[in-house]
């Protein structure tokens, strides 16, 4: 073995680690928001979230992405510190397949067929229908496919080119007597952690351990304490994401961490005791690829199996090692470790978003309660009502635009484009309801009060204003492009509504009914009527733009209005909201 098979060794890693990224990378892309909303259905039950865990890691082919996931998560507050547990632990299961694949590379047979099952006969095929379907499709999904297509072609290119750049260490009578060392298993073990940590990545390292094993020169007792050893290694990736965060999103990468070294210590115990008592024949015995993946799988399996039961006491030992707990905020905001799994973060986004919308929503109702009735206990909720709605638009708002730069689908493109229009117009009618709370104590102050008719008109106006709300929330939260299309009949008719009631409003002025006082009032009121039914529409129009793909708010607005059935919808709505006979 010369200098050129070590520089074959470094790009073959070079080459399995990029392409473990790139198909990583891409199914997290492909799997979105279906992620976090799993995390968030299946985490009541421990042994839900241990098949979650196992099948989502299983699925971006990633335990270290899964786990930063978590803590990214449980900094948000969107997930408890217990619900993590389960998961962390299905994710060592999860991340065995990648053994098992890789161990497809040991098949020796004379059958076509049978040599087809070898990921180095047929990943050229997959790498060239990969790059088909990236450069030939235009649909963002199928290009997705093809990337991880891609990805896993490269990733077995570098298998290859480790086992072949390792192959004539077989030879080397020195490689064999490094080897012995290893008969250590406290060494071995802490090899196994060291690598993996430095490269980051479990799989990647046992794909290292295969590729030397196909050389025939590892043994099952030298391979069992780094498999052990290779679990501790691949904690690296969390404790690094847990700095900067909060107490309990540091006590996942705690459970992660403790976990595996409780774990590694206990089958050290009992697999060395055993063969103590029982002598394992198998410990000399030559291990190869498959072997290592079967070490692999019983090794993670058994430490579940293990300590699974012992879940609560994992939570509490994580409290006990990360005791004192900063001061948090009022709520929580997304944590920037989200965006390394932008689906993720974005799903979290929508959830954070639909919070937003429900506090405007409580704000502006808390505001029309302030004209009928005064409170200053009302008064003091819709200011810090109104506080929150500038932070959420500011922090949400640079967390989308950040967001919006690493590499999403078109269709999350759309999503954070909706998102990014629908936190302006929360934040603006948290703006209305501000000043709307200020008409109301300009009339207690002054002790000013409309004439009945006015009273009447404007309780008529207030109940179609509260219809619109709900029609736009709920459309905005369910995402509902049907529900959102009744939102403009109804917001003409509330612009057809407020005219009629200015124009009575002169007759009274001229008749001596009402004041200019009142007039400027009542004026203000209208026009923050007028302009939360604006925002109402825009917030539909932002979901039917999402839904039909069309970006142009004017056009579209141009052909519903120009409807014969538009039309009639606001005479259906006027007709509801009938003002009293002057």
């Amino acid at each position: 073995m010369d200098i050129f098979s070590v520089f074959t060794l470094c790009g073959g890693l070079a080459f399995f680690l990029y392409g473990m990224t790139t198909m990583s990378k891409s199914l997290e892309k492909m799997a979105g928001g279906k992620l976090e909303r799993l995390l968030k259905r299946m985490t009541s039950n421990p042994f839900k979230s241990l098949l979650l865990g196992a099948g989502i890691t299983i699925a971006i082919q990633s335990s270290s992405a899964m786990t930063v996931m978590l803590v990214g998560l449980v900094n948000s507050g969107v997930m408890e510190l217990g619900q993590t547990i389960g998961v962390i632990m299905g994710s060592n299961i999860g991340t065995t397949l990648t053994a098992w694949i890789l161990s497809l590379t040991g098949i020796e047979s004379e059958s076509v067929f049978v040599n087809l099952l070898k990921p180095e006969n047929f990943s050229p095929l997959v790498a060239l229908a990969g790059i088909i379907l990236i450069m030939g499709s235009k649909k963002q999904k199928r290009r997705d496919i093809g990337r991880i297509m891609v990805g896993f072609s490269i990733l077995m290119y570098g298998m290859e080119l480790m086992k072949d750049s390792v192959s004539p260490l077989a030879d080397m009578p020195e490689f064999a007597s490094l080897l012995t060392a290893f008969n250590n298993p406290l060494l071995g073990v802490l090899v196994g952690a060291v690598f993996t940590g430095i490269i980051q990545s479990s799989a990647a390292s046992v794909g290292i351990l295969q590729a030397l094993a196909l050389t025939g020169s590892i043994t099952y007792g030298m391979a069992i304490p780094i498999i052990m050893g290779q679990n501790i290694g691949t904690c690296v990736t969390a404790l690094l994401s847990s700095i900067g965060v909060n107490r309990n999103a540091r006590r996942v990468a705690v459970i992660h961490i403790s976990f595996n070294i409780i774990g590694t210590v206990v089958c050290l115990i009992l697999f060395y005791g055993g063969n103590i008592l029982f002598h394992f024949s198998f410990m000399d015995a030559t291990v190869g690829a498959v072997g290592i993946a079967f070490c692999h799988t019983v090794f993670n399996v058994l430490t579940t199996v293990l300590l699974l039961p012992f879940s609560r006491q994992l939570e509490k030992l994580a409290r006990r090692l990360v005791r004192s707990e900063n001061k948090t905020e009022q709520f929580a905001f997304l944590d920037p470790l989200l965006m390394r799994t932008p689906g993720v973060a974005i799903s979290e986004c929508v959830s954070m978003t639909n919070r937003m919308s429900q506090l405007a929503h409580e704000t502006l109702l808390l505001a029309i309660d302030q004209l009928s009735g005064y409170s200053d206990a009302r008064e003091t909720r819709i200011f810090e009502n109104e506080d929150k709605l500038d932070t959420y638009e500011d922090r949400l708002g640079a967390y989308l635009v950040e967001i919006s730069q690493h590499g999403v689908s078109v269709s999350d493109i759309q999503t954070v484009s909706r998102l990014l229009h629908a936190i302006g117009d929360f934040e603006r009618i948290g703006d209305h309801a501000l000043n709307l709370q200020e008409s109301a104590q300009e009339l207690r102050d002054k002790d000013l009060h409309f004439s009945e008719s006015a009273k009447a008109e404007l309780q008529v106006l207030l109940e179609a204003l509260e219809d619109t709300m709900d029609l736009a929330f709920r459309c905005f939260v369910e995402n509902d492009a049907q529900t959102a299309r009744a939102v403009e009949p109804m917001e003409e008719a509330m612009d057809q509504l407020i005219e009629e009631i200015r124009m009575r409003h002169i007759r009274r002025l001229q008749t001596g009914e009402c004041t200019i006082q009142l007039g400027f009032v009542l004026n203000d009121l209208l026009t923050n009527f007028e302009r939360v039914s604006d925002h109402c529409s825009n917030i539909a129009v932002c979901i039917i733009e999402e839904k039909e793909g069309t970006m142009d708010r004017h056009s579209y607005l141009h052909d519903v209005k120009g409807a014969g059935s538009f039309t009639a919808d606001v005479k259906r709505d006027l007709k509801k909201y009938h003002l009293p006979e002057a």
